[in-house]
C-alpha cells in the first residue's frame, strides 16, 4: 500500500512511461524478473532464506545482485553506561514500530553488574509503554501487521521459555479496549537467554527483547560474533577504550556507540555482513551508485590516412 501511494506521487512527475514500474506478485513474478534477460541488476530486502534464493538465482542468470537478509542486532550494555539513557533508547529500538524493522534491537548483552539494573529498568519501560491504535493520542506502539505474525511471535516467546529463558514481562494475550480483534502484543522481555538457542538466533520481528549476560566486554563481543547475522550491533559505555575495542572486533557491518539504531545516513553504504547480506556492493552511498553503473573501458587507435 505504501509503494502504491509513492507511485501515485511519482506519476505526477510526468516521467516517460516505463521509466519506473511497480509490479505486484508472488514467487512466479519474482522468478520472471530474476530470469528475464532485460533485467540486469536486482536489489532485494527481506528474510535470509529468500535473500539467498534471490541472490543464487539472479547470479546464476549473470545478473548483479545485492540481497539484504535478516538480522538480530544485539546491544551490549557495560556497567559504566548511563542507565537512564540506555533504557530509553533501547526501549525505542526494541519496541518502536512494534519491533517490525530490520534494525530493531532484539537482544541485549549485559556485562557484569549492569545485568540487574538494566533488566529492571527495561521491565519498567516495557510495562509503561502505551500500546493501542496508532492514531489515538499518546499511543507509543501499535499492533503487528497480521494474525500470522502475532502467532509466530507468540510461538517464539514460548520457545524461549521452553529453552530455559525466564519471562520478565509477558506481552502475550494483550487486550486493547475497543480493538479486541487487533493483532496486539505488548512489549516482552526474557532474561537468561541461552547462547545458541532459537530465541537468541532468530529474527523475531516483534516487540520482544531477549537478555543474556557476559562476564566482560570480550565475552560479549564473542557472543555478538557467534551470531549468524551481521547487520548491526551497538555498545553503551562511557569508556573510549571499550568503544575502540568494540569497533575493531565486532563482526557486523553497522556499528553504534551509545545509540539504539546504527542506521547510516544515505551517503554511507548500509553494510550488513554474514547472513545479513549477499553480494559485494551494498545499498546507499557510493556502493549504490557503483551497483547501478556498468562501466566500459574503451581503447582506440587511429592510423594516419
Amino acid at each position: 500500500m505504501t509503494a502504491q501511494k509513492l507511485f501515485a506521487l511519482i506519476e505526477r512527475l510526468g516521467l516517460p512511461r516505463g521509466v519506473v514500474n511497480l509490479v505486484n506478485g508472488a514467487k512466479d513474478t519474482v522468478d520472471a524478473l530474476l530470469d528475464h534477460p532485460d533485467v540486469r541488476a536486482v536489489s532485494f530486502v527481506g528474510s535470509t532464506p529468500v535473500a539467498k534464493y534471490v541472490y543464487s538465482r539472479a547470479t546464476a542468470n549473470g545478473k548483479r545482485a545485492q540481497c539484504q537478509g535478516g538480522a538480530k542486532n544485539p546491544v551490549i550494555v557495560l556497567p559504566d553506561a548511563d542507565l537512564e539513557e540506555v533504557t530509553r533508547v533501547t526501549a525505542e529500538s526494541a519496541f518502536g514500530c512494534a519491533g517490525q524493522r530490520c534494525l530493531a534491537a532484539s537482544l541485549a548483552i549485559t556485562v557484569g553488574e549492569a545485568t540487574r539494573a538494566f533488566t529492571q529498568a527495561m521491565a519498567e519501560a516495557a510495562v509503561s509503554r502505551r500500546v493501542g491504535y496508532g492514531l489515538n493520542e499518546g499511543v507509543e506502539m501499535g499492533p503487528v501487521i497480521r494474525a500470522e505474525s502475532k502467532a509466530r511471535i507468540e510461538s517464539l516467546i514460548q520457545a524461549g521459555v521452553d529453552e530455559g529463558a525466564r519471562l520478565v514481562i509477558d506481552g502475550r494475550n494483550a487486550r486493547i479496549p475497543s480493538y479486541e480483534q487487533g493483532y496486539f502484543l505488548r512489549p516482552t522481555i526474557l532474561e537468561e537467554v541461552k547462547p545458541g538457542s532459537r530465541l537468541a538466533q532468530t529474527e523475531i520481528f516483534g516487540p520482544v527483547l531477549g537478555v543474556m549476560s557476559a562476564r566482560d566486554i570480550d565475552e560479549a563481543i564473542t557472543l555478538v560474533n557467534r551470531q549468524p547475522y551481521g547487520n548491526m550491533a551497538c555498545l553503551f559505555t562511557r569508556s573510549g577504550a571499550a568503544a575502540r575495542h568494540f569497533r575493531y572486533e565486532a563482526q557486523v557491518g553497522n556499528l553504534g556507540i551509545n545509540v539504539g539504531v546504527a542506521a547510516p545516513m544515505a551517503f554511507f553504504p548500509f553494510c550488513g555482513w554474514k547472513e545479513s547480506f549477499f553480494g559485494d556492493l551494498h545499498g546507499q552511498g557510493r556502493d549504490a551508485v557503483e551497483f547501478y553503473t556498468e562501466k566500459k573501458v574503451v581503447v582506440e587507435r587511429w592510423l594516419k590516412v
